[in-house]
């Protein structure tokens, strides 16, 4: 079994993500095999519970209020809307339900108390809930921690040195602290990152060696293809090769050999036999429903139906226990 580094060098993970293609998917899926069960893969679904008019300016998402796409601004759902979708996901198989939102950042306001409802509500249905709402403090990840709040969802999106071209509303710094913020509640961290940005393969590298290197590695690291959306600044991006993904998944498993590899957005665009590939190199988690918060994704029973041809099973939630809670922090001043 690999030992669990932090230490790694960017010439280290480029060497691992440069290897000839057969070998690099092999070892890949050796290292697979010697740390988690590889027939296992968990579905998790994905709900957008506050969609469009976000004041961001992310040049890949059509929900920024900005650019002219097709989405239209829907207010928050209604906690029972949210658990009859979980209740559907939950009977597709999914195990986690992961609830997402256009914001830039968390308020304290009467929206958040409603995602903490929420997340109690779905909680209670034994699946793992995830959110992804944008920066939280300290304050704010507890009170989700004591509602029942599995994990936390922020993506670094690329490196910190291409950042700035993709996104000019928050720094990488804030993306950081957000995850500092969502491990000192004791909970679970799904961070990951696009590629087909324009970015180069230096910039996944050192996406890569950022994640590998944290103190303890994300629980999830969700690897997504960008989904070009008409309207945003990157709808002319080409698609990502699929070589390309299944380097970036099987060098995510070299380096964070524990972590549950998330094959994400861009699945639709994949035939069976790619995701094979996929799943081959340590991909174990996948999003799973009609749609992946606002772009197609495939339907649970063709999921179900591919599972069976490549004998992989679902996994169960809290299939690693459920997060130690820490003591709630003081009330904010």
């Amino acid at each position: 079994m690999m030992q669990i580094r932090h230490d790694w060098t960017k010439e280290e993970i480029l060497a691992i993500y440069n290897k000839p293609f057969l070998d690099l998917v092999y070892e890949a899926a050796s290292i697979h095999r010697a740390n988690n069960d590889y027939s296992e893969v968990q579905i998790s679904s994905l709900v957008s519970i506050k969609t469009g008019g976000c004041p961001e300016d992310c040049s890949y998402c059509p929900q920024a209020a900005r650019y002219h796409t097709d989405i239209e601004v829907q207010a928050m759902m209604k906690v029972e809307d949210v658990v009859s979708l979980a209740q559907k996901a939950k009977d597709g198989g999914a195990s986690r339900l992961c609830m997402g939102a256009a914001w830039r950042e968390v308020r304290d306001n009467r929206d958040f108390d409603k995602v903490v409802d929420m997340v109690k509500a779905v909680n209670e249905m034994d699946m793992e809930v995830c959110c992804t709402l944008g920066m939280l403090n300290a304050h704010q990840a507890q009170r989700l921690a004591d509602a029942g709040l599995y994990a936390y969802n922020h993506n670094l999106d690329t490196s910190e040195e291409d950042y700035n071209r993709i996104i000019s509303t928050r720094t990488y710094n804030d993306r950081l602290e957000t995850i500092e913020n969502v491990r000192k509640a004791n909970l679970t961290v799904c961070s990951g990152g696009i590629i087909g940005l324009g970015e180069t393969v230096d910039d996944r590298v050192a996406m890569l060696q950022v994640l590998a290197n944290m103190p303890k590695h994300p629980e999830s690291v969700p690897v997504n293809a960008l989904v070009p959306v008409k309207g945003t600044p990157l709808q002319d991006q080409p698609r990502v090769e699929i070589w390309d993904m299944v380097r970036m998944i099987a060098t995510a498993r070299i380096i964070m050999p524990k972590s549950a590899v998330r094959l994400s957005a861009g699945r639709n665009e994949m035939s069976v036999l790619e995701q094979a590939f996929c799943f081959m190199a340590g991909a174990n988690s996948i999003f799973a429903g009609d749609k992946l918060l606002t772009t197609p994704n495939p339907a649970f029973s063709d999921d179900l139906a591919m599972f069976e041809l490549l004998g992989l099973r679902t996994r169960e939630a809290f299939k690693n226990g459920r997060p130690q809670q820490t003591q709630p922090l003081a009330a904010a001043e």
